[in-house]
C-alpha cells in the first residue's frame, strides 16, 4: 500500500470512529408534553437516530408501543403508522387526550443490529405527557428491564434547569452507570465545537442517581446504557452482546418576556 492510500485508509478508520462513537438514540417527540383544553390531541414521532448531528436511521416497527395512566396500560402499536424522519422510516402517531392525568408513552423497538459497533441495539425509550393540570404519578417506574425515573418534574420545566434521574435496572438502583445525553437539534441552527461535545456523558452514583443541567430550549435525551445478560444472533448467526439503553426524553422551555414583542 502507498503513503496516499494509506493516508486515505487512515482517515476512513478515523471517520467511522468518530461517527460510531456519537450516541444513538431511540426517540419519543411529541408535538407537546403538555395538553390543554385548547389542544387534546398530541402527535408522536417514534423514530431510532443521533439527534444534534440529525442523522437517521430506519426504525423497524417496535415490538411495543404503549401508554400508561393512571396504572391502566393502552397498547397503541395498532395504531400507529410510517412515517419518516431525518429521511429514515419512523412510526407517527395522532393520539387524543380526554382525561387528566399524567401520560407515559413507552417504546419497547426491535433489537437493533450496528455492526459498527458488533452488537445489538435495543433503547427502552418513553417520554411523560401531563394533561389538564393534574401531575399526579410522574416519577412512577413503568416497569421496564431498564429505565429511568425523573427526580425532577419531567414536564413544566424551563431551560437551565437541572435534571436529576435514578437509573433503574430490573428495578434496582444503578451504580455508576454511564448516562449518554444528547440535544434534539431539531433546525440544525447549533454546531459542536468538537465530537466531543456532541454527546454529553455523566456517571450514576451509588444509588443510580444523576444531574445533568439543559442549557438550550427544546428536547433533551437522556440514555443510560448497560449490556444485557444475554445475547443475540447476528445476520450471521454468530452470537454477539446487546447493549441496552435506558431512555427519557424530556422538553425545557424558553422563558418568555412580557415585554418583547
Amino acid at each position: 500500500m502507498n503513503l496516499t492510500k494509506l493516508f486515505l485508509f487512515s482517515i476512513l478508520i478515523v471517520l467511522n470512529s468518530a461517527y460510531a462513537a456519537n450516541a444513538h438514540f431511540g426517540m419519543i417527540i411529541p408535538s407537546s408534553n403538555i395538553v390543554n383544553q385548547q389542544d387534546k390531541y398530541v402527535q408522536l414521532t417514534l423514530s431510532f437516530s443521533h439527534p444534534f448531528e440529525g442523522i437517521g436511521m430506519d426504525l423497524k416497527k417496535p415490538e411495543k408501543f404503549y401508554v400508561i395512566h393512571q396504572g391502566d396500560q393502552t397498547d397503541l402499536l395498532p395504531d400507529i403508522n410510517k412515517t419518516t424522519f431525518m429521511d429514515h422510516q419512523a412510526w407517527m402517531l395522532k393520539q387524543s387526550v380526554k382525561r387528566p392525568g399524567v401520560y407515559h408513552f413507552v417504546m419497547e423497538p426491535q433489537p437493533y443490529w450496528e455492526p459498527a459497533e458488533d452488537l445489538h441495539i435495543i433503547h427502552y425509550t418513553k417520554t411523560t405527557i401531563a394533561a389538564f393540570g393534574d401531575d399526579e404519578g410522574w416519577d412512577s417506574p413503568v416497569g421496564l428491564p431498564t429505565e429511568i425515573i425523573p427526580r425532577l418534574r419531567p414536564f413544566g420545566n424551563y431551560v437551565g434547569n437541572t435534571f436529576s434521574g435514578q437509573v433503574l435496572i430490573k428495578g434496582n438502583p444503578a451504580a455508576n452507570t454511564e448516562v449518554e445525553i444528547e440535544y434534539y437539534n431539531a433546525q440544525q441552527q447549533y454546531t459542536s465545537p468538537t465530537d466531543y461535545h456532541i454527546t454529553q456523558v455523566v456517571k450514576t452514583d451509588a444509588q443510580g442517581i444523576f444531574q445533568f443541567t439543559c442549557n438550550l430550549p427544546g428536547w433533551w435525551g437522556f440514555s443510560a446504557l448497560s449490556d444485557a445478560d444475554y445475547t443475540l444472533a447476528d445476520p450471521n448467526g454468530k452470537l454477539k452482546g446487546v447493549e441496552l439503553g435506558a431512555v427519557l426524553w424530556l422538553y425545557f422551555s424558553p422563558i418568555k418576556d412580557n415585554d418583547s414583542k
